[in-house]
């Protein structure tokens, strides 16, 4: 193999790792497509098709295969490679993986794609080892030019040294790039870390700061239209017959094609094809899609909660027995609304179709549906698309769309459009909040056995939802009928419950449905904690000393960030003191641990949460700062939802939110103090994007019902006058 004209070399090993020479990138941190559209034009020297790039200006660029959309992929995986490498942090960047499902899956799901918590948890000795290769290569690299043995070679900071010989990485690159890399090379201890468990600052928050960072809405292809779609108001509604004559008048309005979706309106500008789309006439078939009210679909949850349609998910002893044998039974039902994802950059995409082959642009969390879908829809072979995965302004699962709705999208406008071109799609907020895909309606019926003495005897729980997996791609993932994803968080508790049962009710609407951040965790967490906590309280136990006392003795993790977050608060006993309520909650989601204990006072009869402390163990903690950032997000984004938000559908099936003035999202004057606590642990690396949102909502709601007196069983708990 020899080193090209253009200064590339690729040499791809098992791990996916390159050693190439290659120009230095503009920013620490992008989407490789973007770099082509930086102001001028500068693009990096090759594109890369694996996990690690060095260059002769000793920048060492890492492939990331997650999706970077706020959470720190890039930032966490360019560490643990710097890590193996002995890199200097300064030399760092970081760069999104063109779609491949093969070359860049996500080694849980088996294709590339982001969610679950997983990047960290599937990358942690993967990335490790393709560092260490490349270590290993440079190494070897040095010793064949100076003449020493590999073993006398050290590496810090980004240096190799032997004797009185030293180099950096970029003058090694070409001839590290002819070895053959190290099958299984050996990575380091962890008491030997220099960089994995320290703050770092994340690699793409200066690109974000300065404006530099580019994402599919900066985008502009040369003659590119671009185009919005008039979806049917009604979830399901298709389109019965359109007057598009109003639109085409409209300056600046180039076509008008109904495609799958509803009506595509294309223009030369954004306001004129939203002009052009408000101009249009159209006439609506609803009768495939969802008219009932959000009031009428919880009484029909309701009463499916009390059928015996529901399937067994767990039990344990005889929940029957310990029900009509009770001293005490306490039962609750929680109301859980449809809820929008409302990622600050709604849906978009850009497509540029040209001699038989398409090249698109968007935050794909699962780019490989997404490139398939474009393929299928303008009928070309998959090997004729290009898919590139940019930054995204958020996601929250939003983006994590196994039908690809925005591939299918913008290959049908692009496929409408009958020639070659460029098309840029965008939703409007009030697209994305009346889209559909929220996290779905969900009822939880509870009942609880108390015995003389305060102990709780037993445990039922039903939940009734739709699944978010049958009639898609996951659905296979689905067993014997059970959606895991519907009811997880409700079964598998640390608690010592002897008599338990959880059933799943599955419902049927046309409303579409999707993950949302930490999915069935985000209700589970709060009905199981909420009606807990009655039980303790009904019982005479308190919420602290209570939980660890019905603790499993094996649950040691869940132990330790419990009494981490009572010693964080000063837990006392007292649910009041002050003038304000203290609620707890533990909850375990994608392998990782967290309790919390939030601080409420009542403002003239509404919560105002004042502070909350936090113990996560979510094993190594590779970055403690962007550890802290996802769990202070985490804790803001799901206090929004329990105290606002919630999508209702009107008469007809009309969801009425339109935008942030009525879907309401949470204010910086009512984000309260977050104390956070890592704790140290020797685990492999688990989830921290998700696992963060779910114990706030019961931590909240407890506290509130200490202090009031008011159980809050259907969210969110209330709107304040003139929100």
């Amino acid at each position: 193999m020899t080193i090209t004209q253009n200064r590339r070399n690729f040499l791809a090993s098992s791990l996916g790792l390159v050693v190439a020479v290659s120009l230095p990138l503009r920013g620490r941190a992008q989407s490789g497509a973007a770099l082509a559209f930086q102001p001028d034009g500068t693009a990096a020297a090759f594109e890369p098709n694996a996990f690690i790039r060095v260059g002769e200006d000793d920048l060492v660029t890492v492939i990331i295969k997650h999706i970077e959309f706020g959470q720190g992929p890039m930032t966490g995986l360019s560490t643990l490679v710097a890590e193996e490498m002995d890199a200097d942090w300064s030399q760092m960047r970081a760069e999104s993986a063109p779609a491949d499902d093969e070359k860049y899956k996500n080694l849980l799901f088996g294709l590339q794609g982001t969610g679950g918590s997983t990047a960290m948890a599937n990358s942690y000795t993967q990335m490790r080892k393709a560092g260490a290769a490349a270590r290993a290569m440079l190494v070897q690299a040095a010793a064949d030019e100076w003449g020493v043995d590999a073993y006398t070679i050290t590496i810090a900071n980004g240096v190799l040294t032997s004797g009185d010989k030293t180099s950096t990485f970029g003058p090694l690159a070409a001839k590290a790039a002819m070895l053959t890399p190290p099958e299984d090379p050996p990575v380091k201890d962890p008491k030997d870390f220099v960089l994995i468990g320290k703050d770092r600052p994340k690699l793409d928050s200066q690109a974000k700061s300065n404006g530099t960072a580019v994402f599919t809405m900066d985008m502009d292809l040369p003659g590119m239209e671009y185009v919005v779609i008039r979806h049917a108001p009604m979830l399901g509604g298709t389109v019965a017959s359109y007057d598009d004559a109003a639109a085409l008048a409209v300056p600046g309005v180039t076509a008008v094609h109904q495609i799958p979706q509803g009506i595509a309106v294309y223009a030369t500008s954004t306001y004129a094809a939203l002009t052009g789309r408000n101009a249009l006439t159209v006439e609506w078939d609803d009768s495939v899609a969802e008219t009932r009210s959000s009031d009428q679909m919880m009484k029909d949850l309701s009463a499916l909660a009390t059928s015996e349609t529901g399937l067994m998910i767990e039990e344990s002893g005889d929940i029957t027995s310990a029900l009509t044998g009770a001293a005490q039974t306490i039962e609750a039902e929680f109301h859980f609304p449809y809820l929008a994802h409302a990622p600050m950059e709604p849906l978009d995409a850009v497509i540029e179709v040209k001699d038989g082959s398409a090249e698109t642009w968007g935050g794909f969390q699962f780019p490989g549906f997404d490139k398939q879908a474009v393929a299928g829809t303008l009928g070309l072979d998959i090997t004729k698309v290009k898919l590139n995965v940019m930054l995204a302004g958020g996601s929250f699962g939003r983006r994590a769309q196994p039908s690809a709705q925005i591939g299918s999208e913008i290959g049908a406008i692009a496929a409408a459009a009958g020639r070659d071109g460029s098309w840029k799609l965008i939703w409007t907020r009030e697209d994305d909040l009346t889209g559909g895909y929220y996290r779905p309606m969900t009822v939880h019926k509870m009942r609880g056995a108390l015995d003389a003495d305060g102990n709780i005897t037993g445990w039922h729980n039903t939940v009734v939802n739709q699944s978010i997996m049958a009639g898609g791609p996951m659905e296979m993932m689905m067993q014997d009928g059970k959606d895991p994803t519907s009811y997880e968080g409700s079964v598998k508790m640390p608690y010592d419950l002897a008599n338990l049962r959880v059933d799943w009710v599955r419902a049927e609407s046309k409303v579409p449905v999707l993950w949302w951040r930490s999915v069935g965790h985000s209700h589970t967490a709060y009905a199981t904690e909420v009606f807990l906590d009655q039980l303790l309280e009904a019982g005479g136990k308190d919420p602290v000393q209570g939980r660890l006392d019905l603790l499993k003795s094996d649950m040691t993790r869940d132990r330790a960030v419990l009494e981490k977050v009572a010693a964080m608060a000063g837990w006392d006993g007292q649910k009041v003191k002050n003038g304000k309520g203290y609620g707890v909650s533990l909850h375990e989601s994608f392998n990782t641990y967290v309790a919390q204990i939030a601080e409420v006072e009542d403002r003239d009869g509404f919560p105002h949460v004042t502070k909350v402390w936090c113990a996560v163990d979510c094993g190594v903690a590779v970055n403690p700062n962007v550890i802290r950032a996802q769990v202070e997000g985490a804790i803001g984004y799901g206090l929004g939802s329990v105290l606002f938000n919630a999508i209702t559908l009107g008469e007809g099936g009309v969801v009425q939110e339109q935008n942030f003035d009525t879907y309401r999202m949470l204010r910086i004057n009512e984000m309260p103090a977050v104390e956070v606590e890592i704790i140290a642990s020797d685990a492999d690396p688990s989830g921290i994007g998700e696992p963060g949102t779910p114990p706030v909502g019961p931590a909240v709601a407890n506290a509130w019902r200490a202090l009031t007196g008011t159980a809050v069983t259907t969210l969110p708990l209330t709107t304040p006058a003139g929100a």
